[in-house]
C-alpha cells in the first residue's frame, strides 16, 4: 500500500509535529513542524525538510549548517497527527549548537543545563 502525506491529521495551519530521534543511539535531537509537502519532500529525497513557521518556507536541515540529517525511518502515531523521523544526524541538532534541542531540565524545582555546546 502506497503512503500518501495528505491522510495525515494536520492542524488548522496544516502542519504536523515531527520529532527527531537518532536512529542509532534513540536520542531525541529536536522537534519541528512539517507540512504535506515537506513530508513529501523528506520521502522523496531522504534528507529531512521541515516548515519553518518564523520564515514561512521550506527548511532542509543542515543545508546552511552543514548538519544533515538523513533519513533512516519516517513513522506516525496511532492518531496519525504526529511523526517521528529516525535520522543519522551530522553534528548538532540544534542551533545552539549542542547536540539535542532538549538541552535544559526541570530538577527539583529549578531550571539546569544538562547538555554543553558541542566543540567547534
Amino acid at each position: 500500500m502506497s503512503f500518501d502525506p495528505a491522510t495525515l491529521v494536520y492542524d488548522d495551519r496544516g502542519l504536523i509535529p515531527c520529532i527527531a530521534q537518532e536512529a542509532e543511539t534513540g536520542e531525541v535531537l529536536m522537534m519541528a513542524w512539517m507540512s504535506a509537502e515537506s513530508v513529501a519532500r523528506t520521502l522523496e529525497t531522504g534528507r529531512v525538510t521541515y516548515w519553518s513557521r518564523s520564515r514561512q518556507a521550506f527548511w532542509v536541515k543542515g543545508e546552511s549548517s552543514g548538519h544533515l540529517q538523513e533519513l533512516v525511518d519516517l513513522r506516525l502515531d496511532c492518531d496519525r497527527d504526529c511523526l517521528l523521523a529516525l535520522v543519522r544526524q551530522a553534528g548538532p541538532a540544534c542551533h545552539t549548537n549542542r547536540r539535542s534541542c532538549f538541552y535544559r531540565a526541570v530538577r527539583e524545582g529549578a531550571e539546569v543545563e544538562i547538555m554543553a555546546p558541542m566543540a567547534d
